[in-house]
């Protein structure tokens, strides 16, 4: 790869992170005076508005970050060429984001272990919270089920990850983008099961040079999570 289009290809990756953080940031916008009872207006006046007011900023700003962040990755085809070797065959790839979510189901399993041995206990407010939201305006599942994992995959797998590897060894990028991955959630008290989780997916995109392995493992994650928190009342 040339020097000018690995300059490119840097500009492209930090356009696509300062996309995620604006995209994350967006919702200081409510603080401005009159802007959320102006939105609220159009929501139910049962007591729900500003959840559902959340739920569909929420879905709204992650469809316009996907958005943004395809047209700047149309403009360099060399984004994705950051390995060294083959990509995995589309079959391949697919089938390993299958193995690549049981990976991660077992991963958090060995990590809810390590936690109940640390005397956290189990149930993430985040969880929670993105279960609360789907509950009153369950458009949110397009953004946690399938807009949600593509634009994670891509800052910390390919922006994050794939910047540190480039120059370090698969362990030294996996680790610190999974602790990356971890802290942004802002879920402390479960930093463990989202490190387990970032460290599978950097795993699964390293396996196969693509992205759609670590993407799909990720969506099943969150489509299994969503599934069995939306439906606990039938297991109790």
């Amino acid at each position: 790869m040339s020097t000018s289009t690995k300059i490119q290809t840097q500009k492209t990756a930090f356009y696509v992170l300062i996309t995620y953080i604006v995209m994350h940031l967006s919702g200081f916008i409510f603080t401005i005076p009159l802007v959320k009872p102006f939105f609220l207006q159009f929501f139910s006046q049962d007591g729900n508005g500003e959840i559902a007011l959340a739920g569909w900023w929420n879905t709204i700003s992650f469809a316009i970050a996907f958005l943004v962040c395809i047209f700047l990755i149309s403009r360099n085809k060399n984004f994705w060429n950051i390995f060294k070797g083959e990509k995995a065959s589309i079959p391949v790839s697919i089938g390993w984001g299958i193995i690549g979510f049981f990976l991660v189901f077992l991963g958090q399993t060995i990590g809810a272990m390590i936690e109940t041995g640390l005397g956290i206990q189990q149930g993430s407010e985040n969880t929670k919270t993105i279960i609360l939201l789907t509950e009153v305006a369950p458009i949110i599942i397009l953004a946690t089920v399938f807009l949600g994992p593509f634009l994670e995959e891509l800052v910390f797998r390919r922006v994050i990850f794939g910047s540190i590897v480039q120059t370090q060894n698969f362990w030294v990028a996996g680790i610190i983008s999974s602790i990356i991955f971890a802290l942004i959630h802002l879920d402390f008290t479960h930093i463990i099961l989202y490190t387990i989780s970032g460290f599978v997916f950097a795993f699964l995109y390293y396996k196969t040079h693509r992205i759609l392995t670590s993407i799909i493992a990720h969506m099943l994650l969150n489509g299994f999570v969503t599934i069995v928190q939306m439906n606990a009342h039938l297991f109790q």
